[in-house]
């Protein structure tokens, strides 16, 4: 009875110590897990914990904030990365989107028409990325020229800002064409105006306009070594004499969307009426054959007119908008993003995803690639 009377205060005692021990672990516990619950980073001192519908200082995105994003890329390590370089573009870009002949890039960087000015980034330029010009005319497209940029409208009225100098002055008042699409100025200095029916051609800076035979519009143009290429209503056209005559090096029922110089040769883009595709090739012998580089380029979704690509009314679906070659590597503006190739277009590799289901335009100044995400891709 003595033991029995012994034993079961010793089980109380021991009892009451263990659940002593429990509760200053759980104490413990509970301290820890308050000092550290919240993803914001507040801890146990502050206020707005002693109140659960307090205001607990976090950090947001202001959505009310307007951001212009996706306007304009800029990548300057052969397209392994990409900054958004939109900031400082103006906000109805957003919606309105570049202008297909709205910009163009040159060894002194990006120049881009929008609102009421031209905007230009240098191609090593840090933050701020753009400088902008007030521009004191509607006209919405622009081109480089030998002196200075060229501002022109769809009316074939032309302004041209020379290098060193602050104002615009009229250019090529004694143009009579209308339905411009581009201008071009050759390293000797003739001077090209292409427009909706025709190709005109001046020697002498303008005083007169020759009109050629190229069987219909013309609208990109370049040239290398006396040897100028164009895009035309039924593909791509080329010519030895300064653009007296012009022949076609690439026909396929279809029209020509893009024509670049590239180390040692051309690039160009057309579109096939058979595949209803865009077909990208190359060339090496200042461009009279030419060999397709796009085998290895995921499939395109077809174009149903020709038409399409040049009237902003009519609703088009993205195909391949533009090629280029930077250092060793081309680079491809295909519907589902940025690819590079590294062996001349045999195999290629996605950089850069679309966004918003649009294009890529891509230009070069330098070693430095600007991308410009269109909707038609042209």
């Amino acid at each position: 009875m003595k033991k029995s009377l012994v034993f079961v205060p010793a089980i109380f005692i021991v009892l009451f110590l263990l659940k002593s021990f429990v509760l200053k672990e759980k104490e413990a516990g509970e301290k820890t897990t308050e000092g550290t619950k919240s993803f914001t980073g507040v801890t146990r001192r502050d206020k707005s914990l002693k109140n659960p519908f307090a205001k607990v200082p976090v950090v947001k995105v202001n959505i009310n904030k307007s951001e212009l994003v996706n306007i304009v890329f800029k990548s300057n390590d052969g397209g392994q990365t990409w900054k958004d370089i939109s900031q400082g573009l103006p906000e109805n870009l957003k919606g309105e989107g570049v202008q297909r002949d709205g910009f163009f890039a040159n060894d002194r960087g990006l120049y881009l028409r929008a609102g009421n000015g031209i905007y230009h980034a240098e191609p090593n330029s840090r933050t701020p990325f753009w400088k902008k010009e007030i521009f004191p005319d509607k006209r919405r497209s622009i081109a480089p020229g030998k002196a200075g940029i060229f501002a022109y409208n769809y009316d074939g009225q032309f302004l041209q800002k020379i290098k060193g100098r602050s104002a615009w002055q009229p250019k090529y008042t004694n143009f009579q064409g209308k339905e411009v699409r581009t201008i071009f100025e050759t390293a000797g200095g003739t001077v090209f105006i292409g427009s909706n029916n025709r190709l005109f051609k001046s020697t002498n800076s303008g005083k007169t306009w020759k009109p050629l035979r190229t069987g219909g519009w013309v609208m990109k143009m370049v040239e290398s070594n006396g040897v100028l290429l164009a895009t035309g209503q039924e593909g791509i056209l080329r010519s030895t004499d300064d653009g007296e005559n012009w022949k076609w090096v690439i026909k396929e029922g279809g029209v020509g969307i893009a024509i670049e110089h590239i180390k040692g040769g051309f690039a160009a883009i057309t579109f096939n009426t058979a595949s209803k595709a865009r077909r990208v090739r190359t060339s090496y012998d200042g461009g009279k054959t030419w060999q397709p580089i796009d085998a290895g380029l995921p499939a395109q979704v077809s174009v149903a007119s020709s038409w399409q690509l040049f009237d902003a009314r009519l609703p088009v679906q993205a195909s391949i908008a533009s090629i280029i070659q930077v250092g060793e590597f081309f680079f491809c503006g295909h519907p589902a993003g940025i690819f590079r190739s590294s062996d001349k277009g045999k195999t290629w590799k996605l950089l850069l995803p679309s966004v918003e289901n649009k294009v890529f335009n891509l230009s070069v100044s330098g070693n430095v690639i600007y991308a410009i995400p269109t909707n038609s891709g042209c």
